[in-house]
């Protein structure tokens, strides 16, 4: 699954984006603990979902592009009441796409989330048609506004 994100999102090349450890995934799993989703057929995981709830204000700034993804996690709070959701990333293995299951995974983690915080829109950086097509369709499944940052 990391070969598959470094293929996806080089984030290996671009400071901008959060690079993924066990560091990030700890603190993210303290920021709420479906943050972080995967699915496993049970031979091991095939898919993973990364979502970040935030702060209204810090998804405007994600939005507009005046903050990036790694200032967007390094300044999402701890222990606050969150109003948005950030679809970070999904990744499934080649063979089990077009399944739906990043669309369930996701939808799953918004909605433990949203048990304990008051979500009021989704936010996005698509890196692919697939990623725009199924953003759009979780929001529309959770009937919440999509926001979308639009350069890359």
């Amino acid at each position: 699954m990391i070969q598959l994100a470094d293929e996806v999102f080089a984030v290996k090349s671009d400071p901008n984006q959060l690079d993924v450890n066990e560091e990030v995934l700890d603190h993210l799993r303290r920021i709420h603990p479906a943050t972080v989703s995967e699915y496993d057929d049970g031979r091991g995981p095939v898919a993973w979902v990364l979502v970040i709830p935030t702060t209204l204000e810090l998804m405007n700034q994600f939005t507009k592009g005046e903050i990036s993804e790694r200032e967007l996690y390094e300044r999402t709070p701890l222990h606050v009441k969150y109003n948005a959701i950030y679809l970070c990333s999904a990744m499934v293995l080649e063979e089990y796409r077009r399944k739906g299951i990043a669309k369930r995974l996701t939808i799953e983690a918004i909605k433990s989330i949203r048990n304990e915080h008051p979500i009021q829109s989704l936010f996005v950086w698509n890196f692919s048609e697939a990623g725009e097509i199924t953003s759009a369709a979780i929001a529309q499944a959770l009937s919440l506004p999509l926001l979308k940052r639009v350069n890359h």
